[in-house]
């Protein structure tokens, strides 16, 4: 932002992490609307149902699960996937190929506004991934951020639980997913009665919204939304949040209890350091997840996305093999 306060790596950061960092970083997703909101697709709502509310347990306790279970999605402590992330953005349209080691996600570009990498594009990103291997201190200053970046995700996702008010909605739409028939709805918003620990806190006044749980394992499926109200942060100087903006996430079981984001669409505008206003239109999916036997080394992850072809066109669906 100009100078702009960059996000931790997009690669490495899982979507719902990084949108909390993207309050600091001025980039920040917020929440839904304060009246209902409908799916962005009315084609992916199953009819409305007359879901009761999840009684006995107070609503804190159940987003206090939540949090530990986001908490756990962020840092998945022995969890390691392989997965193509789909960002379109102002840069454009690319697809990547990822891979989690135990030292750090790394990643390949793969497909590029929709078409299979010219040989200059490929060599490029081929030079860049070597370099990581030759020069260990980039990577660590890589993975140095993006401890720091989740870090500062995992202590706001904790106050979530005392800086909202949540309440049960029943009679919402549910969505289709076989393997969760029954979903709990919560709405929320800022709790006027908890007063911000520090300024990156003072983000979480600006939220209020919806969202869609699975009530065995606590677990968030979706989320969407928008700012209901501008927020300053560092009294305005560090960067305005405009009211309007809007956010959707939803969120897939991949294997072992471990949960990532498959969709993440954002379109925020900012202001930055007092300075110019930004307007964020980003669409973010993930597909193709392969659970890892285990642990790897991010060099051994780096020479396992080299020896891995380039798919010749996009959209192939098939997930990424090596030769």
């Amino acid at each position: 932002m100009t100078k702009q306060i960059q996000p931790t790596n997009r690669t490495s950061q899982p979507p719902h992490a990084r949108a909390l960092l993207c309050i600091i970083a001025a980039l920040w997703f917020a929440g839904p609307a304060p009246r209902a909101l409908a799916l962005s697709s009315p084609a992916q709502v199953a009819p409305r149902i007359a879901n009761e509310p999840f009684s006995g347990t107070p609503p804190r306790s159940m987003i206090a699960d939540i949090a530990a279970n986001e908490i756990r999605a962020i840092q998945h402590t022995n969890s390691y996937i392989r997965y193509r992330m789909h960002t379109h953005d102002a840069k454009g349209d690319r697809v990547r190929d990822i891979i989690e080691s135990k030292d750090g996600a790394v990643a390949r570009l793969i497909l590029k506004d929709g078409h299979p990498l010219t040989a200059a594009e490929d060599e490029a990103e081929r030079a860049r991934l070597n370099d990581m291997l030759t020069s260990p201190s980039e990577f660590a200053k890589h993975v140095h951020n993006d401890k720091t970046g989740k870090k500062l995700a995992v202590d706001l996702i904790s106050l979530m639980p005392d800086a909202m008010t949540y309440t049960y909605t029943p009679g919402q739409p549910q969505l289709p997913l076989p393997k969760f028939p029954r979903q709990i709805v919560l709405d929320y918003a800022p709790n006027p009665n908890w007063s911000p620990p520090n300024t990156t806190a003072e983000a979480l006044t600006g939220l209020r919204g919806r969202m869609w749980i699975d009530p065995k394992t606590r677990d968030l499926l979706r989320m969407e939304g928008n700012i209901f109200q501008g927020v300053n942060l560092g009294w305005g100087m560090l960067a305005h949040i405009y009211p309007g903006g809007t956010l959707s996430l939803d969120q897939v079981e991949v294997g072992d209890g471990r949960w990532i984001f498959s969709r993440f669409v954002e379109q925020v505008k900012v202001r930055a350091l007092m300075v110019k206003s930004i307007n964020i239109d980003t669409t973010i999916e993930a597909s193709d997840f392969q659970p890892l036997p285990g642990p790897t080394s991010y060099t051994d992850a780096i020479h396992l996305l080299l020896a891995t072809p380039l798919p010749t066109r996009p959209g192939t669906g098939e997930a990424p093999s090596p030769r």
